[in-house]
């Protein structure tokens, strides 16, 4: 993976299929999963500068699966997307090791400006 490679993780297959397609468009590596499983095979066998993780997936809850990115590599940049109007789980992934939350549905251009601030943090 590239140094600005981004792993998608969202229950959603047509949000993780169209953000990865207009990722790639804006130059950066990307590529999407649909499930807490998936995603942890892809962290540990492959290197995500940031991570965009949905709180509710069919597997496992997004706080199980941040820690268990944590524990694989705590450098790894892990913005989460909730699409719960309280803010809660957002807050609670940051002192869990998240980078930075947004809540869905969120303008692209907001993904992108947290996208370059996480990177811009990435060791």
């Amino acid at each position: 993976m590239a140094e600005s490679s981004i792993l998608v993780i969202d229950d959603e297959q047509e949000f993780v299929s169209t953000l990865v397609r207009r990722l790639r468009k804006r130059g950066w590596e990307s590529e999407g999963v649909l499930t807490g499983g998936e995603a942890i095979v892809k962290i540990a066998a492959g290197d995500f500068s940031v991570v965009l993780l949905d709180m509710r997936l069919p597997d496992m809850d997004g706080s199980e699966v941040l820690r268990e990115i944590m524990k694989i590599n705590p450098q790894t940049r892990v913005i989460i997307l909730t699409g719960h109007a309280s803010a809660s789980e957002g807050e609670e992934g940051i002192r869990n090791g998240a980078f930075d939350y947004l809540i869905k549905p969120v303008e692209f251009e907001t993904l992108l400006e947290k996208l370059q601030a996480a990177k811009k943090r990435s060791p």
